[in-house]
């Protein structure tokens, strides 16, 4: 795939992805529109990773279209091919399941990922975890936040070996959250957690 090309698909993927999330908002306080979060992900990948390969950057701009937009995954496939939204699908949970048990699909699934899955998935909870230390949604007590990155921490676990820069990114952030969230309570769990990595 010539740069161009590359760069072209991007772009479609982009329009595709802030026309399905269109008027979609991010629970955060600040209430942004909620393309950002998609463009985080795959900048993530990007700057932070060096991800290049373009169906993963296009399934990170894609990856919450099937779960949270009336998008199918055959409309995925027509516009930008069969891999990219089999990865897509892989990442989406399924609605119809109470949030807690969605939760729990997600870490035992994790494991389990394509490799271009896993990234996408790293640089989700990377991008989340920003959000909920930096600009959490207002009506999340400090619990609620700090069980996030409890939370974000078991997924990441499963996906252990998938990219050693993006581990060492979510981790740092996740002691960061801890560090800002709690106060001596959390020196436990910072500790539990540091020895979970």
């Amino acid at each position: 795939m010539t740069a161009s090309f590359a760069s072209a698909a991007l772009l479609e993927a982009l329009t595709f992805a802030a026309l399905k999330h269109q008027g979609q908002t991010r629970k955060s306080a600040d209430r942004a529109p909620y393309i950002h979060h998609p463009i985080a992900v795959a900048t993530i990948l990007a700057r932070e990773g060096g991800v290049q390969d373009t169906d993963t950057l296009i399934a990170a701009l894609l990856h919450d279209t099937l779960e949270d937009t009336d998008t199918s995954e055959a409309e995925l496939q027509r516009h930008f091919g069969a891999r990219v939204a089999a990865i897509v699908a892989e990442l989406s949970d399924d609605m119809t399941l109470p949030k807690p048990e969605r939760k729990a699909i997600q870490v035992l699934r994790a494991h389990d990922y394509s490799p271009p899955a896993r990234l996408v998935r790293l640089a989700d909870k990377i991008a989340n975890v920003r959000d909920v230390i930096d600009n959490p949604p207002q009506d999340w007590p400090l619990e609620r936040r700090v069980r996030y990155l409890s939370w974000s921490g078991e997924v990441v676990a499963a996906l252990r070996g998938t990219h050693a820069e993006l581990e060492a990114r979510f981790h740092a952030a996740v002691r960061r959250g801890f560090a800002a969230l709690t106060e001596v309570p959390g020196a436990a769990a910072r500790t539990a957690y540091s020895s979970a990595e």
